[in-house]
C-alpha cells in the first residue's frame, strides 16, 4: 500500500515495457465479435459474378430466380439510382494517373475481370440468396483478355477501349543525370527482375451489415474495414445523406493487411442502399472464393535495372524502369509503384537516380496495397542490385552495402524525391552502420564460411543472404485522440482508426497510462467507431502508433494539465507542485495532501444536482463552487468534464529501417528450400511495447516467407485464376516458418512528441530479397525472380549445367519494351 493509502498496481510508466496484450483473452476464448457474428436475423445478400475476364454483357435474365421461395429482391446496374449507380471513387488522384478508371458497383455493360459483380440478390438467408443467384442467366459476348505485364505492354488488345496502350499512368522521378553517370562509371550492369502477383489472405474476408432507422432517418453500418470514418463519408456521399446520419463501426476485424483499406467496396455501397430501400437489416459476408476473385491482389512487377558503380562498389548512377500491373481498375491510384520507386533507395546514397514507372491495365483483379505495399518490390530490386555489384567485383556483400550507406551524422537526409504522402522523401533519423554490425553479429556473418564448409562435408548445400530496407511510416494527413476520466476513475481512450490485431488496445493504453499516471488496468480503448470519434484516416502504412499514438499522448497531456489545475484549486496548491501517481493527484513530497483522479473528474463538471455523496462536491453550494460572484462555474475557454482531445498531423513521414539475414539449405535432389536461421534487426524509434513489435516482425516475416517460396496468383491466358482456393493456393504452415532471432536499435524520430516510428509492415519487406540472396549463395547462379518453387529451382539447375554463362533466373527479355 502506498503512503496515500492506495494499493499500487502495475507500474504507471509502462511505455517501453512488454505488457501482455490485453485484447487476447477475449479473442482467444471465442468472445470476439466479428462481422458475421452480427445481424443473425438480417436478410442476406449474394452476388452473381462474372465467369469471364473480359466480356460484354448482352442480356441478364432474372426470371428463373423469381420463383425461389424466400427471395426478397434482385438488382442490376439499371436499378441503381443517381450516385449509387455511378462509378466508384478514384480515392487517390495523381497527375501522372492520366487514365484512371474505376468500376461500377454492379457491372454496367462490360466486365473486366473474373469475379466482377453483376447482380445482387437479397433473400431471407444466404442459402436462399445463393440458390436464386444460380438461377440467373447472363448472356455474354466474350472479348480478348489481357493477362500479364508483357501482354498489357504489347497492347494488342485493350482492357478499356478509351485507354491507349493499356497505360493508366506514367511516372518519372529522378535526381541528377543517371544515364550520364552510368555511362561514365567504371563498371556497368544491366538486368531484369520479376516479382509475381500474390494477395493477402485474412482469416476473415470482407463483410458489411447495415440497418436503417426510418423514424430517425439514420443509417448504422458495420464493416470489416481498415477505415470506418472514410467508409462513413463514402456511404454518405453515395446515398446523399448527411454524414451525421451515418454511423460506421468496425467490429473485431479478422485481419486486414491492406485489402480492407480500399473503400467503398461495391458491397459497402449496395448493402446500405438496399437496407434503406427495403427498410430491413441486410448483411453480406465474403466467402473465400469471392476473396480470391473479387477483392484485391498485389506485388506484380517487372523491373529493368541499369546501374553504374566504381571499384569499391559505390553506386554512381542507377536507372530503373518499372512495369506495374494494377489490374482492371485503379481505385487506389498508383500508390504502390510510387512507393516502389522511392523506397527502392533504401539506406543508401545513390549518386544519380532515375525511376520510370509505367502502370498497366490487365483483365485481372484490382491491385491495391498488401502488407509492404510496394516496398518488397523496391527492396528486391535494390538488394539484388547490391548483390550483383558485389559478385561482379568479388567483394563481400555486406561491405558493398556499407560503402553506400547514409551515415548517422547526415540526418536528416533528403533523397530528392516525392514520397507517397506528397511530401519530400527526407529520412528523419537512423544508424545504418550500427544496424549492419548488429545484423552480422546476430547471424554470425563473418563465421559463416566455416559453417558452410562443415555442411558441405556432410553433403549439404547452404547459403547466406542479407537485405536492408528503409520504410516510410506514419504518413499523414492526421489522426486524433480523445481521453476522458469518468467519475469512477476509469480512463476512456478513443481514436478513429481501426484495429485488425495490431495490439492497439494495449499500446494505446500504455501511452495513456504513462502520460496520465494511472494503472493500465483503468484504461479502456475504443477504435474504429464513428460514434466515439468521427474524424480519422485509417490503419495502413505502419501509421497507427505514430499517428494515433501521438494524438492520444497530446490529448492525455491536455487532460493532465486540466486535472492538475482543478486539483490545485481543491488542494490549495500550485499545479506545478502536483503529480499523479496511481490515479491520485498529490503534492510532491507530501502524498498525504492528495485527491483521487475520480474526484477531480467530479469536480470538473459543475452540477446542480447531486446523485451520490461524491457528486455533492461539485454542486453550487460546495466549497469549490462558492468562489467570487463574478467568476462563472465554468471558466472562459474551459469545458465541463475531465477530458482532452487533440490531433497529430506530421510535416512528413518518419522512416523506420531494418536489416534481415538468413541461412538456407537447398536439398541437392529435390531443390526444396529450408530456412535454417533467420535474423532481424529493426529500428522503429522508441519502442512502446517490445513484445508487440517482435510479434509484428514475426508475422511480417511469415508473410514474407510465404511470398518468397509459396504464394502466387496463377492466371491462364484467358484470365481465369487457376488456384482460387486453399486447396491450390499454397500457404506456409508454422512448420515452414523458422525461429526468428531479433534485435532492436532505437533512433528516436525528431518529428513527433513520442519519438516513435512505425513497425507493422516491416517484417515482410525484405524477405524475398534475403531468401533470393541466400539461395543464390547456395546454388552459385543468379536468382532474378520471386517467388521461387522447388520445380523452378530444379530447372534453373538444369539450365545452369547447360549454359553456365547464361542469364539464368530471368523470366524474359532484359530489354524494356518501347512504350
Amino acid at each position: 500500500m502506498t503512503k496515500s493509502g492506495h494499493f499500487a498496481r502495475e507500474a504507471m510508466n509502462t511505455f517501453g515495457e512488454s505488457v501482455v496484450r490485453r485484447e487476447d483473452p477475449r479473442l482467444l476464448t471465442g468472445q470476439g465479435r466479428y462481422l458475421d457474428d452480427l445481424g443473425l436475423d438480417a436478410l442476406a445478400a449474394a452476388f452473381v459474378r462474372s465467369p469471364h475476364a473480359h466480356a460484354r454483357i448482352v442480356d441478364i435474365d432474372v426470371g428463373g430466380a423469381l420463383d425461389v421461395d424466400g427471395l426478397v429482391a434482385v438488382y442490376t446496374w439499371e436499378d441503381l439510382p443517381g450516385r449509387v449507380g455511378e462509378p466508384l471513387p478514384l480515392l487517390i488522384p495523381h497527375p501522372a494517373l492520366t487514365h484512371g478508371r474505376t468500376a461500377y458497383p454492379l457491372a454496367r455493360d462490360v466486365v473486366r475481370h473474373v469475379g466482377e459483380p453483376i447482380v445482387m440478390v437479397v433473400a431471407q438467408d444466404r442459402y436462399v440468396a445463393e440458390d436464386a443467384a444460380e438461377r440467373i442467366q447472363v448472356t455474354y459476348e466474350t472479348l480478348p483478355a489481357v493477362v500479364g505485364i508483357e501482354n498489357a505492354a504489347d497492347a494488342a488488345h485493350l482492357v478499356h477501349e478509351d485507354v491507349p496502350g493499356n497505360i493508366g499512368a506514367r511516372l518519372l522521378q529522378e535526381v541528377g543525370d543517371a544515364p550520364a553517370a552510368i555511362d561514365a562509371a567504371p563498371h556497368v550492369l544491366e538486368f531484369r527482375l520479376d516479382i509475381e502477383r500474390s494477395a493477402s489472405m485474412p482469416l476473415e474476408g470482407r463483410g458489411v451489415y447495415a440497418r436503417w432507422d426510418a423514424d430517425d432517418e439514420s443509417l448504422r453500418v458495420y464493416s470489416s474495414t481498415q477505415t470506418s470514418t472514410s467508409v462513413r463519408m463514402a456511404i454518405a456521399a453515395k446515398l446523399e445523406l448527411s454524414p451525421n446520419k451515418v454511423e460506421v463501426i468496425a467490429p473485431d476485424v479478422g485481419g486486414g493487411f491492406g485489402v480492407k483499406i480500399v473503400h467503398p467496396w461495391p458491397e459497402e455501397v449496395l448493402i446500405p442502399w438496399a437496407a434503406r430501400l427495403l427498410g430491413r437489416e441486410l448483411k453480406w459476408t465474403e466467402d473465400r472464393r469471392e476473396h480470391f476473385v473479387s477483392s484485391a491482389h498485389e506485388r506484380g512487377q517487372v523491373q529493368f535495372v541499369r546501374v553504374g558503380f566504381d571499384d569499391a562498389g559505390r553506386v554512381l548512377g542507377m536507372d530503373v524502369r518499372i512495369l506495374h500491373d494494377h489490374g482492371a481498375y485503379t481505385p487506389y491510384g498508383i500508390i504502390i509503384p510510387i512507393i516502389t520507386s522511392t523506397q527502392l533507395l533504401g539506406p543508401y546514397k545513390i549518386g544519380a537516380y532515375r525511376a520510370e514507372v509505367t502502370s498497366l491495365y490487365t483483365n485481372t483483379v484490382i491491385v491495391t496495397p498488401y502488407r509492404g505495399a510496394g516496398r518488397p518490390q523496391g527492396v528486391f530490386c535494390m538488394e539484388r542490385t547490391m548483390d550483383r555489384i558485389a559478385r561482379h567485383l568479388g567483394l563481400d556483400r555486406a561491405d558493398v552495402r556499407a560503402v553506400n550507406f547514409i551515415q548517422p551524422d547526415e540526418f536528416p537526409f533528403d533523397q530528392g524525391l516525392i514520397f507517397q504522402d506528397g511530401r519530400p522523401l527526407i529520412y528523419d533519423s537512423g544508424d545504418y552502420p550500427e544496424m549492419l554490425r548488429k545484423a552480422k553479429e546476430l547471424i554470425d556473418w563473418d563465421g559463416f564460411e566455416a559453417v558452410r564448409a562443415a555442411a558441405a562435408a556432410e553433403g549439404r548445400r547452404i547459403g547466406i543472404g542479407l537485405a536492408c530496407y528503409v520504410e516510410g511510416t506514419g504518413v499523414g494527413p492526421y489522426e486524433g485522440g480523445h481521453v476522458e476520466v469518468d467519475s469512477s476513475g476509469q480512463v476512456h481512450v478513443s481514436t478513429g482508426l481501426t484495429s485488425q490485431g495490431q495490439g492497439h488496445q494495449t499500446v494505446f493504453a500504455q501511452i495513456a497510462a504513462t502520460e496520465l499516471g494511472v494503472p493500465i488496468e483503468d484504461v479502456h480503448v475504443t477504435t474504429g467507431d464513428t460514434r466515439r470519434f468521427g474524424y480519422a484516416v485509417g490503419t495502413f502504412a505502419s501509421r497507427a502508433a505514430v499517428m494515433s499514438g501521438n494524438a492520444i499522448a497530446l490529448a492525455t497531456r491536455k487532460l493532465r494539465d486540466k486535472a492538475l489545475r482543478i486539483a490545485g484549486e481543491a488542494l490549495e496548491a500550485d499545479p506545478r507542485d502536483l503529480e499523479i501517481v496511481d490515479g491520485v493527484v498529490q503534492v510532491r513530497g507530501n502524498p498525504s495532501a492528495a485527491i483521487p483522479l475520480r474526484t477531480v473528474a467530479v469536480l470538473s463538471n459543475p452540477l446542480r444536482y447531486a446523485f451520490d455523496e461524491e457528486a455533492q462536491r461539485a454542486t453550487q453550494f460546495a466549497s469549490r463552487m462558492g468562489g467570487t460572484a463574478d467568476q462563472p462555474p465554468v471558466a472562459a475557454g474551459e469545458e465541463p468534464g475531465l477530458e482532452g482531445k487533440d490531433y497529430y498531423s506530421p510535416v512528413r513521414s518518419t522512416f523506420a529501417a531494418g536489416m534481415h539475414a538468413a541461412i538456407v539449405e537447398v536439398d541437392q535432389d529435390t531443390a526444396e528450400v529450408r530456412i535454417l536461421r533467420y535474423a532481424v534487426v529493426h529500428d522503429c524509434g522508441r519502442l512502446i511495447n517490445p513484445m508487440i513489435v517482435e510479434g509484428q516482425i514475426h508475422g511480417g516475416v511469415a508473410q514474407g516467407v510465404a511470398g518468397a517460396l509459396y504464394e502466387r496468383m496463377v492466371y491462364d491466358e484467358s484470365g481465369q485464376l487457376l488456384n482460387a482456393s486453399f486447396m491450390d493456393f499454397l500457404m506456409p504452415y508454422a512448420t515452414e516458418i523458422p525461429r526468428i532471432e531479433t534485435d532492436h536499435l532505437e533512433t528516436p524520430s525528431p518529428l513527433n512528441p513520442l519519438g516513435i516510428k512505425g513497425a507493422g509492415e516491416a517484417g515482410v519487406i525484405p524477405v524475398s530479397a534475403v531468401i533470393a540472396a541466400a539461395i543464390e549463395d547456395a546454388e552459385g547462379f543468379r536468382i532474378s525472380a520471386m517467388p521461387i518453387s522447388p520445380d523452378e529451382l530444379f530447372h534453373l539447375r538444369i539450365a545452369q549445367a547447360r549454359e553456365p554463362a547464361g542469364l539464368l533466373g530471368e523470366r524474359g527479355t532484359s530489354t524494356p519494351p518501347a512504350l
